[in-house]
């Protein structure tokens, strides 16, 4: 199975469909309190799950009680488990470690631990890994710089996460278009993408270039965004899309930019080029690039600004894919809107609107991925509909066959 793409001009052009999921991996930034009371260990029988993360090619979830699991594409040992084979079940995650949550980036994934430790594994280029090098590693390597961190987001090339006890933002991976929010798109090193491609990059954390202190923070491609502890909202990085969201259409932004001064904002998640976001009185806005409907608001365009999606729902949480975007409300129904090539809605259509995930299940938490999106119940559930040619649903198979309805994660192998 082929590795994620690495960063250059041909292949940002000829991957334009060929999103990274981004979607709001964590269930909170806070310590993990809502598991279900009945929390089941994992055994051999199916998994129970407190947190999804859909990735490239790749799922990750993190169960009741604190295992990590990965499944899928294995190229550059994404999935943690010591090997570089593909799984198509859900494999452990090596090192004895214990996490709170997990993060699906384009070719690497990371982690926090019960402890607020940041660890990392998969491809080290651009120094998405966080350990000072841009070596791979197939098993997880600690984030270097001593810092805790409440909660972690991985995007195409970087990084960022918000620290604990003190809720600043850190961020590490690439750098070419402002994306780590440090006010320059140079330094403070320079990275070997690929053979023959430089660019700026950190392969260390380095803090955004800002004061404030911040609850979640989330990543899409190349862009960033995260709200803070007084509900106000920022975004930074790449914004050739209007996926920065401050209503300039500067191509970048290479420290945070406040992003709907009228609203508050309680949670916020970036996909390929879009944004979506959920305010405080849990009314979900998009912006972006709303080329296949992924802004929800039965619209194709771009826009530079917050724009409500479609339907009246209240939603409690958004997550943002490649071209789709799923929400869920207060009463864990699901809803997915864009994305022609994956299966948001149980068609091979896709929607300008949210439409309703089918099946009659109830979600606590999505996650939008490349070509599948994933989550769980509020049993504790996991299930994945979509795409599955690298075995990403988890179902023990991989095959070319589109999986409209949400399908049960199987057992461990």
């Amino acid at each position: 199975m082929r590795a994620f793409p690495r960063y250059t001009a041909t292949v940002a052009a000829s991957c334009l469909l060929a999103a990274l999921g981004c979607g709001p991996d964590q269930p909170s930034p806070t310590a993990p309190d809502d598991r279900p009371a009945a929390a089941v260990s994992a055994t051999a029988a199916a998994l129970s799950f407190f947190q999804l993360s859909a990735g490239w090619m790749r799922t990750c979830g993190v169960t009741t009680d604190n295992r990590a699991y990965c499944w899928g594409d294995n190229a550059q040992g994404y999935l943690g488990d010591g090997t570089r084979t593909d799984r198509v079940s859900p494999t452990a995650v090596v090192g004895g470690l214990h996490f709170r949550q997990i993060t699906t980036g384009a070719d690497f994934t990371c982690g926090v631990t019960t402890d607020f430790r940041a660890y990392c594994w998969g491809y080290g280029g651009r120094g998405v890994l966080g350990n000072g090098q841009t070596a791979e590693h197939d098993s997880p390597v600690a984030v270097v710089g001593g810092h805790q961190f409440r909660q972690l987001d991985a995007g195409f090339d970087h990084v960022c996460g918000v620290s604990y006890p003190d809720n600043r933002v850190y961020c590490w991976g690439g750098n070419r278009d402002g994306q780590l929010g440090i006010g320059t798109r140079t330094g403070p090193e320079t990275c070997i993408a690929d053979v023959g491609n430089l660019g700026a990059c950190s392969t260390k954390p380095v803090l955004i270039a800002s004061t404030l202190t911040f609850r979640q923070v989330a990543t899409g491609w190349y862009h960033s965004c995260a709200v803070t502890t007084d509900d106000r909202l920022f975004c930074w990085g790449l914004n050739s899309s209007g996926q920065v969201g401050d209503s300039t259409t500067a191509f970048r932004q290479a420290k945070p930019s406040r992003v709907g001064r009228s609203q508050l904002w309680k949670q916020v998640d970036g996909g390929k080029d879009f944004t979506c976001a959920v305010t405080t009185a849990q009314q979900a806005f998009c912006w972006g690039n709303g080329g296949v409907g992924q802004i929800g608001n039965g619209h194709t365009y771009l826009s530079f600004w917050p724009r409500p999606v479609s339907g009246n729902h209240a939603f409690r949480r958004v997550t943002a894919g490649g071209v789709h975007a799923c929400g869920e409300t207060p009463s864990n129904v699901a809803w997915c809107w864009g994305g022609y090539f994956v299966l948001s809605n149980g068609t091979t259509v896709g929607s300008l609107t949210p439409a309703a995930v089918p099946g009659g299940l109830f979600f606590s938490q999505v996650s939008a991925g490349y070509g599948q999106i994933c989550g769980r119940t509020p049993a504790a559930v996991g299930y994945c509909w979509g795409n599955n040619t690298n075995g990403e649903l988890g179902i023990g198979q991989a095959d070319f066959a589109p999986h409209p309805n949400p399908t049960p994660i199987g057992p461990p192998s």
